[in-house]
């Protein structure tokens, strides 16, 4: 055993008697945070990550109660919410994930301290956001994305509702900052989420097919079709908002028959991806008229 993770399987051990030493723990070992969701992403077993992921973020959670302005721990249970409604909560329980999805969101405004403070606030426009979002540099672009991915999803979940309604231009203000400050972010990331928002939305809400496939097909440029996440959603909202069946077919079969361990780093994304991809196909003749 390394002595790197050795020495991170002591800490766990100790985070039970170690209450009021908590921030000890983390200068002890400044990696303990990051290895630990490194290997939320890392783990090709769906099954296996499915069923580990509550208990890495439970113990995130006690660390942060004894630490709680660590912007570390913060912005990973941003990322780890986040990752874990996305993949494992949406589909079967949307109302779980629109409560996770909102609960890793305020863990990204506190990620994002001060400059997190006025995205909740209500009454600021858009115009207004985006002059303090020039405030917004590199040391903050991974809270910002993840609290980020989190909205929209939150807004996606919630279109019935007013106060979803009403978020979507601040939301979409801190995307198109990202998009500014690293638009490959997470191989592409970023492209795939603005893709997605003008491909779902109809034309009076913004919605634009034509350049929803732009962004797309950047995220496929800066993924080389190795991030199945890409491919997934390219289906699922522009192939089937224009009715392009051939195209659909293409771009989930390229997922299902992938190799999610191409991308070390996204190999849990990958593989339920490529999980979703065959439902999707399963989907076709609903989807298609």
């Amino acid at each position: 055993m390394k002595n790197s993770t050795l020495k991170i399987l002591i800490i766990i051990l100790l985070i039970p008697i170690l209450s009021g030493c908590v921030k000890l723990v983390t200068q002890f070992s400044p990696s303990l945070i990051p290895n630990l969701t490194r290997t939320f992403f890392e783990e090709c077993d769906p099954e296996l990550a499915m069923l580990s992921f509550p208990a890495d973020l439970k113990l995130m959670e006690g660390l942060l109660k004894n630490d709680p302005q660590n912007k570390q721990l913060l912005a990973a249970l941003c990322m780890g919410f986040t990752g874990y409604s996305m993949l494992f909560v949406e589909e079967e329980d949307p109302e779980r994930a629109s409560r996770l999805y909102l609960r890793a969101r305020s863990y990204g405004f506190r990620a994002l301290g001060r400059k997190g403070v006025f995205l909740k606030e209500s009454g600021l426009n858009a115009e207004n956001i985006r002059a303090k979002l020039d405030t917004f540099g590199e040391k903050e672009l991974k809270a910002l994305f993840y609290t980020t991915m989190s909205w929209h999803a939150w807004i996606n979940l919630n279109l019935d509702k007013p106060a979803a309604l009403a978020q979507m231009g601040i939301a979409q203000a801190c995307l198109e900052k990202i998009l500014e400050l690293n638009p490959g972010y997470l191989y592409g990331t970023p492209y795939v989420l603005m893709g997605t928002i003008l491909a779902a939305r109809p034309g009076l809400a913004g919605g634009d097919a034509h350049q929803a496939k732009v962004f797309f097909e950047k995220a496929m440029e800066v993924s080389k079709g190795k991030f199945y996440f890409v491919q997934y959603y390219f289906a699922r909202y522009y192939a089937v908002r224009i009715q392009d069946r051939r195209l659909f077919r293409k771009l989930a079969q390229e997922a299902v028959q992938g190799h999610p361990g191409g991308l070390k780093d996204a190999c849990l994304i990958n593989s339920v991806m490529q999980q979703k991809a065959k439902k999707l196909l399963d989907m076709t003749e609903d989807l298609f008229l």
